[in-house]
């Protein structure tokens, strides 16, 4: 088996190369440092072991001999072992050390490339680290020198004299003293400067300033600095996205709860996936398998969620089936779900509620009576619909396709919660569940709602709404967050 060394990049988790993702795909063992972003370890296989060997300043540290000896341990048991690194394994990375090691040891080994905080975080800062005419070359230096050297191995007499861009790595805790080794070397204290704290991640600080007085901005670790006329190049995009530096709680259930979360961070958020609710088969299955057998009997197929279309057609097993049954669909995303099976609803209400769909489909229907109508949903679910429909004098026949249950509650969660914003709540289920399972104290400031339904459960169990989407999809929540922030 191999030891694969593996650059993580700086920080976001959407830097990872082709390559990385594929080899930790297939990881029996995982060892990763501090810098690695929590999330790439989720595309680890499930069973793979997952050791811990940051390092953080001034606190525990795992030593690179006792890196560099599990890592053989593990290469010679035969186990596929990622080393996940922080940038690129071979830029101040000590990545160059283990792989000496492995070697010595006569273990194989493979070194994945990583994208380099060098030029990454400068990126997401909006700092270019060359231009044409000014900036024609960047040089990079580590600020973590070795204390063996007396004043320190790197020559910043030399660094001061090449020009161009300096970027200077893991300098955050010996700031002061690098920018006076560079002014006292020429460089002069008017200099644009940069320091840009937890570069790439929803949590990035850009402190710009020159290089006499960066240091009295207080950079704090893990920073990148940047020293140079393209310091003062202010190209922001990442730091300027809507809902950027955000903490918000996603509830909802997997993998529903993934797709929002990604559409979060694509607007700069740091989304916590916290499922409150899953989904189950229902207790009485066979009775879903008649339904989806015998669906063409109905006049109608109605749809009240993605989830009632996913768990109802697994056991439709000849769409002809439904080829004189009209559907509808509750809202868009529903709809989207029907499309994917090829179903094209017939009808789908402006609003995307119980009462809005029942008005259609009695609209729909018009003077004709008896109607029959199937409706596939969750086990325990509002009866508005039904209910509205029966006293219409439709023929109805509520099917269960699925239970929805609450998850265990995550130990870890209190950390996370104590530091979110915002928590997202789409159904009432998931107000219930997080309740039952956190309290109402574990509640983040800020409520966002899905729609008039899930707000009415969440002040019924004592919460403050700050805001409810108008379009009553995840969507919808998510342009009603960015529409709150902006205002």
């Amino acid at each position: 088996m191999t030891v694969y060394l593996v650059g993580a990049g700086p920080g976001d988790p959407g830097l990872l190369t082709l390559r990385g993702a594929e080899v930790l795909a297939c990881a029996d063992v995982v060892v990763y440092d501090r810098l690695s972003a929590a999330s790439l370890l989720d595309l680890a296989p499930a069973a793979a072991e997952r050791i811990s060997v940051g390092k953080q300043p001034g606190g525990p540290r795992t030593s690179q001999d006792d890196i560099n000896a599990l890592l053989v341990a593990r290469g010679r048991a035969g186990q596929q072992v990622v080393r996940l690194k922080g940038g690129d394994p071979f830029v101040f990375a000590r990545g160059g050390e283990e792989a000496a090691a492995l070697a010595a040891a006569g273990v194989a080994f493979e070194v994945v490339p990583g994208i380099t905080s060098s030029v990454a975080v400068p990126a997401y800062a909006g700092i270019p680290v060359t231009m044409r005419y000014s900036s024609t070359s960047f040089t990079v230096v580590t600020g973590h020198e070795d204390g063996a050297e007396g004043e320190g191995s790197v020559n910043w007499e030399a660094v001061a004299a090449l020009g161009g861009t300096v970027v200077v790595l893991m300098g955050a805790a010996r700031c002061r003293a690098i920018c006076s080794r560079l002014i006292a070397a020429g460089m002069a204290p008017d200099t644009p400067a940069a320091a840009v704290q937890w570069g790439t991640r929803p949590n990035q600080r850009t402190l710009r300033s020159t290089l006499a007085a960066l240091p009295d901005a207080g950079p704090e670790p893990p920073a990148t600095i940047v020293i140079g006329e393209v310091a003062a190049l202010d190209l922001t995009w990442f730091e300027s996205r809507p809902l950027f530096g955000r903490r918000i709680v996603v509830t909802r259930a997997q993998p529903q709860a993934a797709a929002m979360a990604a559409e979060l961070r694509r607007r700069g958020a740091e989304a916590i996936e916290l499922p409150v609710i899953a989904f189950e088969p229902p207790e009485d299955v066979e009775r879903l398998a008649r339904a989806a057998a015998e669906a063409g009997r109905y006049d109608w197929a109605v749809f009240t969620s993605p989830t009632g279309v996913a768990r109802f057609f697994e056991h439709l097993h000849d769409a002809r089936s439904l080829g004189g049954v009209r559907v509808a669909a509750i809202g868009p995303v529903t709809a989207a779900a029907l499309a994917d099976r090829n179903v094209v609803a017939d009808l789908v209400p402006g609003q995307y509620v119980a009462e809005a769909l029942l008005e259609a489909l009695c609209d729909a229907a018009g003077p004709r009576a008896s109607q029959r109508v199937l409706i596939p949903r969750a086990e325990i679910a509002r009866d508005v619909l039904p209910d509205g429909l029966v006293a219409a004098g439709w023929d109805v026949d509520v099917v269960p396709a699925y239970r929805t249950v609450a998850p265990v509650p995550d130990p870890g969660a209190a950390a996370l919660l104590v530091e979110a914003e915002v928590i997202a709540f789409t159904s009432s289920s998931t107000v219930t569940n997080f309740v039952d399972a956190y309290g109402t104290d574990a509640v983040p400031d800020i409520v966002a709602s899905i729609g008039p339904v899930t707000t009415a459960t969440a002040r019924d169990r004592g919460l403050q709404v700050a805001l409810e989407a108008s379009e009553h999809t995840a969507e919808g929540l998510i342009a009603a967050l960015e529409d709150f922030f902006t205002r």
